[in-house]
């Protein structure tokens, strides 16, 4: 059964999704650094589908004279899939310290359809602005304004916040929610943590923590807890390894390359 792009791009979201979780406190010492790449592979059934990599730039960004990480994570169809061409980029720019995004954007290339867009996003005034640009991405076509609450994360930066949280304070059960900013609405997320793991991917073996979203009913994903994801219990806290149980098979998404760790 072929897989459609749209199923990669949810499957991307929902992966982003768990990293508005809020398990914890905040881990003292700090994850990542400039220069971090992570590259994952994701596989549909017996296939290799998919590639994604989460690369830090080696530069600090000034947005309105904050210091930021920009962020990107890229996303693209392999193999056979490339008939259904994928090309997908979202990006964040995370305060240095405070671990909020004051920018996010996307560029998605799926088949024939386009969608380019940057929000910016003022935690003070508690306000979110979308402007939509062209299918070519030189001219703002639309400008929407969102109210928000501060501190809301982006699909980007979330997932580096969770870096940041000290997973061993909570119980195998325990749920969380938080709200995160995407597509030009707020979300009340739903996570549960699910204990720890022992896990071996092709660049090693790993000692994990294990969450989970809790899912609304769908056509795509089987169960309320569909999705898993594994994050190393170290001081660099990397997810390895993330799975998601579809109505038709599985997608599996593992670590095949990491470069540029804080933490050796």
């Amino acid at each position: 059964m072929p897989i459609k792009p749209k199923l990669f791009l949810i499957f991307f979201y929902l992966i982003f999704a768990i990293a508005f979780s809020a398990i914890g406190q905040n881990n003292p010492t700090k994850p990542y650094q400039e220069g971090e790449e992570l590259t994952f592979k994701v596989k549909y059934l017996f296939f290799n589908a998919a590639e994604a990599k989460m690369i830090i730039d080696r530069n600090i960004h000034q947005i309105d004279d904050h210091p930021t990480y920009k962020i990107d994570v890229y996303g693209k169809t392999l193999s056979i899939f490339s008939i259904f061409k994928v090309k997908d980029n979202w990006g964040t720019y995370m305060d240095t310290t405070k671990n909020i995004p004051y920018r996010s954007y996307r560029h998605i290339e799926e088949g024939g359809y386009r969608k380019h867009e940057v929000v910016d996003i003022d935690h003070e005034k508690e306000k979110a602005t979308t402007n939509l640009y062209d299918r070519e991405n030189k001219r703002i076509v639309e400008t929407m304004e969102h109210d928000i609450v501060p501190g809301i994360q982006d699909i980007v930066s979330g997932f580096y916040y969770m870096r940041h949280l000290e997973l061993n304070e909570f119980q195998e059960g325990d749920t969380i929610s938080i709200k995160g900013f995407f597509d030009e609405k707020t979300y009340n997320l739903k996570l549960t943590y699910k204990g720890k793991d022992e896990i071996s991917t092709k660049i090693g073996d790993f000692s994990t923590f294990v969450i989970s979203p809790i899912m609304p009913s769908n056509k795509l994903f089987s169960g309320k807890n569909p999705i898993k994801i594994w994050i190393t219990n170290d001081k660099n806290r990397i997810p390895v390894k993330i799975e998601a149980d579809l109505v038709v098979g599985a997608l599996n998404m593992e670590i095949t390359s990491i470069k540029g760790l804080r933490n050796k």
